[in-house]
């Protein structure tokens, strides 16, 4: 405790000589003070997109031996082509009911690394919509079932399939793809006093965060739950469809009930703007530790109980344009025709210019954000920038991995 008080000290002092920018003299000082030699490399297009991924390097092996999470990563000018068995390093299963058994999907996936926003959002399609960091794919709420087949009514996997998911909130689908619908704790640990880290990667590009976030969109604020802006429908008869539609007869759902309870079918659920800090693609633009000038971000939405909230991961549809190739019928299996290079480095919280190197640019930055909120600066991603996240850039002062 005494140390971080010193260092929160130190770095009071030497916040003026940092008000916005490092001057050249104040690098070459503090660099020769830790060692080092100022860098000159210019920001490269190492993005998360590049780095969020956890990579295999000592050869683990998950469910049946096969090898587990992201395996190789490539990455060109504008895309990054995790490839994966689609199998996580930790252990899964049971599935209560689920006849399928999980093989390796050698999956290789096309992530852009620069999302746009669609003009007309597409539907997230049924199976795989997205990928965890661990290179296993993630679902949307559907169970590809309907009431009486009519394709009105739609089931939520989350109520008809909840009985087959295991520990980590996940099963098999045919062909064994081994999948969540929903914020996987295995993943990512729920931590209400830190900004979650991305968990995976929506198939336009975007990133998709567990349930906390900055307050405020602009980084500000203290640690809080992402609330969804979705809510249950007070209905007790399945007559209309969340936009006002008046259904015929032959069309109804099945009347509230027991054996039908709000939220079976994922037409129970409306969007109510300003109910929560989401929009109605489980979305916000805001800054995040890994996003400092802000980005459009999905988080996986969880109830103050702890429980899974819709839409969960990412709404009914993208909020960005969808890269052709990782969804549908052989959906996931891309080849590259960019020219991709092998990355085989990994995240590198505290190089907060992105230039693979952690120097005095990197500590000027967390000098100049003394005291305020969230944002790059946040290395330990608590809401205030302080002595904790000097330290852990101190710490990891140099060349990245």
């Amino acid at each position: 405790m005494n140390d971080i008080r010193a260092i929160n000290s130190s770095a009071k002092a030497l916040r003026p000589l940092a008000n916005a920018v490092c001057s050249l003299a104040f690098c070459g000082a503090i660099l020769g003070a830790f060692g080092g030699a100022a860098s000159t490399a210019s920001a490269q297009s190492i993005t998360p997109a590049v780095t969020s991924w956890t990579r295999n390097i000592g050869g683990q092996t998950g469910y049946g031996g096969i090898i587990a999470d992201v395996t190789l990563i490539r990455n060109s000018a504008g895309f990054v082509y995790p490839s994966a068995s689609g199998i996580p390093s930790y252990p899964i299963g049971p599935w209560a009911g689920n006849p399928n058994t999980p093989v390796n999907q050698s999956f290789v996936f096309k992530i852009t690394k620069t999302p746009t926003v669609a003009t007309t959002p597409t539907a997230t399609p049924l199976g795989i919509i997205g990928a965890l960091i661990n290179g296993v794919p993630f679902f949307n709420p559907l169970d590809a079932m309907s009431y009486n087949n009519l394709n009105i009514w739609h089931r939520n996997a989350m109520f008809w399939e909840a009985a087959s998911f295991d520990s980590c909130k996940s099963h098999v689908a045919p062909g064994g793809v081994y999948h969540p619908h929903q914020f996987p704790p295995c993943v990512a640990a729920v931590d209400a006093q830190h900004h979650s880290p991305i968990i995976g990667f929506a198939f336009d590009g975007f990133p998709v965060y567990g349930p906390y976030g900055y307050a405020n969109a602009d980084g500000s604020g203290s640690i809080a739950r992402m609330r969804s802006g979705y809510r249950v429908r007070s209905i007790t008869l399945r007559t209309s469809l969340p936009n006002g539609t008046v259904l015929p007869a032959a069309q109804y759902g099945p009347p509230v009930s027991a054996t039908y309870p709000l939220g079976a079918f994922v037409e129970d659920y409306e969007f109510a703007a300003k109910i929560g800090d989401l929009d109605a693609s489980n979305a916000r633009f805001c800054v995040t530790p890994e996003y400092p000038n802000g980005a459009w971000c999905y988080f996986a939405t969880i109830a103050a109980t702890g429980t899974s909230e819709y839409p969960y991961m990412v709404g009914p549809r993208y909020k960005g344009v969808l890269v052709a190739g990782n969804t549908g019928p052989g959906g996931g299996h891309v080849v590259p025709t960019d020219s991709p290079v092998i990355f085989t480095g990994s995240a590198c919280p505290a190089d907060l210019d992105a230039n693979r190197v952690v120097d005095a640019m990197d500590l000027a930055t967390v000098l100049a954000s003394w005291g305020g909120g969230g944002g790059a600066a946040d290395i330990d991603r608590n809401g205030t920038i302080n002595g904790g996240d000097l330290a852990m850039l101190l710490n990891a002062w140099g060349l990245c991995n």
